[in-house]
């Protein structure tokens, strides 16, 4: 019995250490380190590693080749080992900003096993950090009055299933009686409902910019616009499938026809202004592609919209009512005279050449829009600093 209970003791012990190891885990070396300048070293310690690389966008850009075409993608920088510690310095201080990077260690990427904070970006992962200052103070979380996030079920008729969608619900909303206006932001492909939250710091954004003044206070509702799934990857019925862009029923009329079920369910559910005027819509790439359609195809819905870096057609193979007659639903919608069309897009983006020749559609038969153009390209800095610019303009009285 005596050795029973020592075995028992000894076996528990070994379970609690087991369980308790993360506690005592610590990172190796310090990386990412932000100097006083803003220069920022990066250090990974791999004795036996051969050659050792830094990726991010905070480094030049380099074209990338893929299947739909070449690409300006994040640039590369050697680390130089010193006593099994590898190590890279930016030349020069970094700007304002989220900036993400993972290393290349002999051929293989990896993250940063120093820096906890990662973020997935369809299937990739990436470790981020921030440089603060200008509008990157958006960003941050700060001492001011918090929304609240909640990830909510619905049903969609249409669509045949449960999905998921995430609201944003202004400080105060909770204890008050107040009516909101609503923002729909969409995520582009690939994306999901975490996508502005955790890619876009959607909800800090929010925060910081009410708390100045800058925004009216809104509910936003952030969707899957990927109509065959009903969540976020690893958050549905499907389990830890992995993420992939190559899905069915994207971009070929099935979201945007069951479109008006998530806005008869967030008029339902939450104190709304159930008007035109107090709905806005808005996306980056496949979801700016959505807001284009979706506002053309229902024009008494939103009074804002937003493209960002947008998609505007769809593949010549895609045949759906959505997408006919073209021509006289942008007539009847700008006819209808929005308080704003705001159309944004970076100079080296790949749907730059789509966007211009839009553009010269709306030029053409003089319907009126704001146009944005800043450098770079189909990148998440973008269209952080675009939800900065858009908000604001949201509104107005």
């Amino acid at each position: 019995m005596k050795k029973i209970l020592i075995l028992a003791v000894a076996l528990i012990s070994s379970l609690a250490a087991t369980a308790q190891q993360a506690l005592w885990g610590s990172a190796p070396v310090v990386s990412p380190e932000i100097n006083p300048d803003k220069t920022v070293t990066f250090r990974l310690k791999a004795p036996d590693a051969v050659k050792v690389q830094v990726t991010g966008d905070f480094l030049p850009t380099q074209k990338i080749k893929t299947p739909y075409g070449d690409f300006d993608g994040p640039g590369v920088a050697d680390l130089v080992k010193n006593d099994g510690v590898w190590e890279f310095t930016t030349p020069s201080p970094l700007a304002p900003e989220l900036y993400s990077y993972t290393f290349i260690v002999d051929g293989v990427k990896m993250t940063d096993p120093s820096n906890v904070f990662q973020l997935r970006d369809v299937a990739s992962v990436t470790n981020v950090f921030l440089i603060d200052g200008d509008y990157a103070d958006y960003f941050k979380i700060k001492d001011v009055p918090h929304g609240t996030v909640s990830k909510v079920w619905y049903h969609s008729p249409s669509l045949g299933m449960e999905r998921r969608l995430s609201v944003y619900t202004p400080a105060g909303y909770e204890k008050g009686d107040n009516r909101y206006p609503v923002f729909y932001l969409l995520h582009g492909m690939g994306g999901d409902e975490n996508a502005w939250l955790e890619l876009g710091r959607a909800a800090q954004i929010l925060d910081n910019m009410i708390a100045e003044g800058k925004v009216e206070p809104m509910i936003v509702v952030m969707t899957n616009g990927n109509a065959d799934l009903q969540a976020a990857p690893g958050e549905s019925s499907l389990g830890f499938a992995p993420p992939t862009i190559q899905l069915p029923k994207t971009m070929e009329g099935s979201f945007e026809t069951h479109f008006p079920e998530v806005v008869e369910f967030i008029d339902s559910n939450y104190r709304t202004i159930p008007s035109k005027q107090n709905r806005a819509i808005a996306g980056l790439s496949m979801g700016g592609f959505h807001s284009l359609h979706i506002s053309k195809e229902y024009p008494d819905m939103f009074d804002y919209v937003g493209l960002f870096s947008a998609a505007i057609m769809p593949d010549r193979k895609v045949k759906s009512p959505i997408y006919d007659n073209m021509e006289g639903k942008l007539k009847t919608q700008f006819d209808k005279k929005p308080a704003l069309y705001w159309i944004a897009i970076g100079d080296k983006d790949f749907l730059y050449e789509a966007n211009k020749e839009y553009r010269k559609k709306l030029d053409e038969n003089g319907y009126k829009y704001t146009y944005r153009e800043s450098p770079d390209g189909h990148i998440w800095k973008n269209w952080r600093i675009y939800l900065t610019e858009f908000i604001p303009q949201l509104f107005k009285k």
